[in-house]
């Protein structure tokens, strides 16, 4: 049985979504500020976490700037109606998804369910393709999946779900490009949609994290108006 904790100052929301991942078969931990969350984070870490951005005491940002600090686990953040600036730095900053509120709880459970999923096949070795499951070297990097490990020039590089996801579909085949929709049906069931500026989005927070192990890092080349394509170094 997953955890998931929720986190928002909104009790109405905690007590109503927590009710239906309940009656979906997960463990759910209800928080209503960033601070308290974090202090439980320390002691037990969750399988997942869903955010709202703007709380007392410790906001989603902040929260989620902590936990990357120390853990991989998917984050989804939830944002407001029509603040397109929370989506992007949340994104950024290292979340794995977003939800708009207000927001279909039923959306919310899947996309916690197909988190959770690739998640799982990762850290369980159930890739669909014997290729998808092998250790993979291109030129400095190396990319473990029954580990989710990642590591560029011996350096090790700490990645989400989805960014290991995007990354090891980009280093499979060195030289072809990757379309956006392609980069989607990597991280995201059928059932989910997401738009262009979310695939962006980790894209920049995966760059920024092989930057931050080696400044010269280029591997990753944007084709505007087409897609992302690794180049071999």
């Amino acid at each position: 049985m997953s955890r998931i904790a929720l986190v928002d100052d909104d009790r109405n929301i905690l007590t109503s979504v927590a009710m239906t991942l309940e009656a979906e078969g997960f463990e759910v931990e209800t928080y209503n500020d960033g601070q308290s969350a974090l202090e439980a984070f320390n002691k037990r870490m969750p399988d997942m976490a869903v955010l709202d951005i703007k709380m007392p005491r410790m906001d989603g940002m902040d929260l989620l700037q902590r936990l990357r600090q120390k853990s991989a686990m998917p984050v989804i953040f939830l944002t407001s109606k029509d603040d397109e600036i929370d989506e992007v730095l949340g994104l950024r900053m290292g979340a794995d998804d977003y939800v708009k509120k207000p927001f279909s709880q039923r959306l919310l459970v899947e996309r916690i369910r197909a988190l959770l999923r690739r998640q799982e096949a990762i850290a369980g070795g159930e890739a669909e393709t014997q290729e998808e499951s092998r250790i993979l070297e291109r030129g400095n990097l190396r990319m473990d999946p029954l580990r989710h490990a990642v590591s560029w020039k011996g350096r090790d590089v700490s990645l989400t779900v989805t960014e290991f996801l995007l990354l090891q579909a980009l280093a499979q085949r060195p030289g072809f490009v990757k379309s956006r929709d392609q980069l989607m049906d990597v991280a995201y069931d059928d059932q989910v949609y997401v738009d262009d500026r979310t695939i962006d989005s980790h894209i920049k927070r995966l760059r920024k994290k092989m930057r931050a192990a080696d400044s010269d890092f280029a591997a990753i080349e944007t084709l505007y108006g087409i897609g992302y394509r690794y180049n071999e170094e």
